[in-house]
């Protein structure tokens, strides 16, 4: 990779602490290995204006390209991501959760339908939710992001896009 991007983790989880959230560590670690550079990292709660009112700091943040969030993308009345973060995005990019769930198929079956992972540009900012679990985070890095955030990924790839500005 020749252009690294600065890139924000955030843990939705009413419960996990920094030592205890394996996967925004995952991310963490697989995104800087790749010669990428963590930007900011936090956990918030399971709760709506909480998510909104961080992500939309990060948005605005000129440093900041892209934000991965974990977590809060399931069923449970306390998942609330998609809602949180649909009214911030400009633009939605369908085809991350439709591919997460296609890739995901092959490693869970059908329980898969229980993602609500979704993805969109905000202020040429890319945002993609994915579900809590390690697995999950590891399935969207290694199989989706790792390739759409490497500029030298062909035919096309986000990280172009933000590094030209193109998508604003």
């Amino acid at each position: 990779m020749s252009e690294k991007l600065q890139i924000a983790v955030l843990t939705v989880s009413d419960t996990r602490t920094l030592a205890e959230d394996t996967s925004g560590q995952y991310l963490c670690d697989a995104l800087t290995a790749e010669g990428h550079e963590l930007a900011d990292r936090g956990i918030v709660i399971d709760d709506v204006y909480r998510m909104r009112a961080k992500v939309s700091a990060w948005i605005a943040d000129e440093k900041v390209e892209v934000i991965l969030m974990t977590g809060g993308t399931g069923f449970t009345s306390r998942d609330s991501t998609p809602e949180a973060i649909a009214p911030l995005l400009d633009t939605e990019i369908p085809g991350f959760g439709e591919l997460f769930r296609q890739l995901s198929y092959e490693e869970i079956g059908t329980s898969t339908v229980q993602s609500r992972a979704i993805a969109g540009m905000a202020n040429n900012t890319l945002i993609f939710c994915m579900p809590g679990s390690t697995g999950a985070c590891r399935t969207a890095w290694t199989r989706i992001l790792s390739q759409q955030l490497d500029i030298n990924n062909r035919p096309c790839n986000f990280a172009e896009l933000i590094k030209k500005g193109t998508h604003q």
